[in-house]
């Protein structure tokens, strides 16, 4: 069975840094393109946004809002994608996924993880 379950988020002040970490089990990451991964966040009533993709070989795309801000990567032998995310603001509060970047190819949704940050 497919699962993602994504860790590390947290309360921070604007301008502090969290890494968040996605494990994937049930899939090997590096066996095709369509685990090309990407992280996606929600915030109460807004709908959900890609911020960042990285495909398997490790080129990368970046949202606006956080370009020169957040790096995502990925290790494929242990089957994890990673967002550091730097000069953190309030407007990056919400619940943080990850998931494969083609919408047909959806893998079952984790629980995410909450990122708060505090003015």
């Amino acid at each position: 069975q497919v699962q993602l379950v994504e860790s590390g988020g947290g309360l921070v002040q604007a301008g502090g840094s969290l890494r968040l970490s996605c494990a994937a089990s049930g899939i090997i990451f590096s066996s095709s393109s369509i685990n090309d991964m990407g992280w996606y966040r929600q915030a109460p009533g807004k709908a959900r946004e890609l911020v960042a993709s990285i495909t398997r070989a490790g080129a990368t795309t970046y949202a606006d809002s956080v370009k020169g801000r957040f790096t995502i990567s990925r290790d494929n032998t242990k089957n994890t994608v990673y967002l550091q995310m730097n000069s953190l603001k309030p407007e990056d509060t919400a619940v943080y996924y990850c998931n494969r970047i083609y919408a047909p190819l959806w893998l079952h949704w984790g629980q995410g993880t909450q990122v708060s940050v505090s003015s």
